[in-house]
């Protein structure tokens, strides 16, 4: 709808105070990047972002669209490219091709489907800080649509999570991880431990939750829990803690421990509840080996009710669109 393919059925939608309504896709201020980039391949490098100057009326004077394909240029860090061929840039240069053919053309809003998702992990993470700069540079609406949570976390002002066509959390990255509207923002953003439950006391913002295994933790809540409700209750992997067993709380078997450089992350199988992931630094915590006896605590305020049972399994196997908003809206 905001690139004019699609009309809303109702509502408007407004690109600095003007309505879309019946305008062009072409007519818009909108460019877009395709997740496979859709380069020209006879054409070279250059020819490729001139090509939507080329096509503006009234028309450039070569020397104007020149200079502008030599700045867009400079602005990915390709000056001097300009004469290559397609098959000659790496996966990585041709994303930043296609960024300044989108961009050359000075949009007020620049749509990017997927633009990382064919890249190594390596150059991923370049291009996101190189998108992140570009953005500010540019100061203008970068819409990007993504399935990597963690992308969509690192590289956004503003985070949208839909859920089946409709809005169900518009915030800020941290609140968005932090503090999760409801059941499915919590176990589509990052990874959680989702434990169900009943609620066995009932206060102001918080519940206490009995687990399935008879276990009475205090969570968090932020809307209105009735006593003996169903619940899930949502603990981060990194608000897990694990300390030598003792005889109250949680208790678990060391299933699984896999080195993730700065930190360690375990699986451990709980009677009763299954598998929780625990996050810990290997530089200052007690390493626990597979087999071994654990204790399980939570950090303060960590945990989470929200009404509902879900288990992890069908969490972590779910694939849902995160739409990511970056940068200074456009009314």
């Amino acid at each position: 709808m905001i690139g004019g393919f699609e009309q809303p059925s109702e509502g408007q939608v407004l690109i600095r105070g003007a309505d879309m309504a019946g305008v062009q896709p072409y007519r818009r201020p909108v460019n877009m990047v395709f997740q496979h980039y859709a380069l020209f391949p006879h054409l070279n490098v250059e020819e490729n972002i001139s090509y939507g100057l080329r096509q503006a009326r009234p028309r450039l004077a070569a020397r104007d669209i020149h200079f502008r394909a030599d700045e867009a240029l400079a602005m990915v860090r390709l000056a001097g490219y300009g004469q290559r061929k397609v098959h000659e840039l790496s996966g990585g240069q041709q994303q930043r091709v296609a960024l300044a053919r989108a961009i050359v053309n000075k949009p007020t809003v620049l749509l990017l489907d997927e633009p990382l998702a064919a890249l190594d992990k390596k150059l991923r993470t370049d291009m996101q800080i190189e998108l992140q700069n570009l953005q500010r540079e540019l100061g203008i609406t970068f819409v990007l649509v993504t399935h990597d949570q963690e992308e969509a976390l690192s590289m956004s002002d503003l985070v949208c999570v839909m859920n089946g066509g409709r809005i169900v959390q518009l915030g800020q990255p941290n609140a968005i991880y932090n503090e999760p509207a409801d059941l499915f923002v919590a176990g589509f953003v990052g990874k959680t431990n989702l434990l169900s439950g009943k609620v066995a006391g009932n206060f102001v913002d918080a519940v206490d939750v009995v687990l399935a295994n008879g276990t009475v933790i205090p969570a968090r809540k932020n809307t209105p829990l009735a006593m003996g409700e169903a619940v899930s209750v949502s603990v981060r992997p990194e608000a897990v803690r694990l300390v030598p067993p003792r005889q109250d709380g949680l208790e678990g078997t060391i299933a699984n421990r896999i080195f993730l450089g700065s930190t360690i992350e375990y699986a451990i199988q709980v009677p009763g509840i299954g598998i929780l992931l625990a996050s810990a630094s290997h530089s200052g915590d007690a390493l626990f080996a597979p087999g071994q006896i654990a204790s399980i605590a939570f950090n303060p305020n960590a945990p989470m009710a929200f009404a509902g049972t879900k288990n992890n399994e069908i969490t972590q196997r779910e694939r849902n669109h995160a739409e990511i908003i970056s940068g200074r809206p456009a009314d």
